[in-house]
């Protein structure tokens, strides 16, 4: 079974996802990781993230992969190195969305993202998951926080990771991604006609999971 999870930054998908994965004991993917990991390749090769034609050429001939581990988490691998600190660092969030709007990267990547779905039953979390990607999961979340909590989560997240950013800082980049995310052309941030839609907003980590948990106990 196939479980889909989108929805925009900062309003804990990955999160939710990650841990609902680990209760069912099904693969968790996060292709949001993916794209990152991407991101690094070409700020390490020096492409700029506008140059499209490059940054395809790149993702074609880069190997992307996402192991889980026994205590939940995920460790991604770009051309067989654990990249998984490196792609949560500020510059590879600052160009991230650039380099996922252009429509031969997708393409590239959603071909590897369903190969990694046909490993088992599985939780995809993104933005085109449940439109996209595996239209036709057999269920689908849509993960949603007001602007200031997704803001005040995102900040804390940063923090603990040790980075020096300012919640101004934050509150720019979120609001720069959603713009980004929700008018590409290709494959845009949208919620599924048939996707339930959750808000997280004033709701504990468990709170979400529970709610997400018994719904598939129903439907599943």
């Amino acid at each position: 079974m196939i479980i889909a999870v989108d929805g925009p930054s900062g309003a804990g998908k990955s999160t939710v996802a990650r841990i609902l994965a680990k209760r069912l004991a099904f693969l968790y993917i996060d292709t949001g990781s993916m794209y990152r990991a991407l991101t690094l390749k070409a700020l390490e090769n020096n492409i700029p993230s506008d140059d499209k034609n490059k940054i395809s050429e790149l993702a074609r001939s880069t190997k992307i992969d996402l192991r889980n581990n026994a205590d939940g988490s995920l460790t991604v691998f770009l051309d067989g190195k654990d990249v998984s600190l490196e792609i949560r660092k500020p510059k590879i969030t600052q160009f991230v969305s650039d380099i996922a709007k252009i429509k031969e990267v997708r393409r590239i990547l959603v071909g590897i993202q369903r190969q990694l779905g046909l490993r088992g039953d599985c939780i995809l979390d993104g933005r085109d998951i449940g439109t996209v990607v595996f239209p036709d999961a057999k269920i689908k979340f849509f993960i949603d926080a007001s602007a200031q909590e997704r803001v005040n989560r995102r900040f804390k997240e940063l923090k603990g990771l040790g980075q020096n950013v300012s919640e101004d800082d934050v509150s720019k980049d979120l609001s720069n991604r959603d713009k980004i995310d929700s008018t590409r052309e290709a494959s845009p941030l949208r919620q599924a006609a048939d996707a339930i839609y959750i808000d997280t907003t004033g709701l504990s980590i468990e709170q979400v999971v529970e709610k997400m948990s018994e719904y598939v106990k129903k439907n599943g």
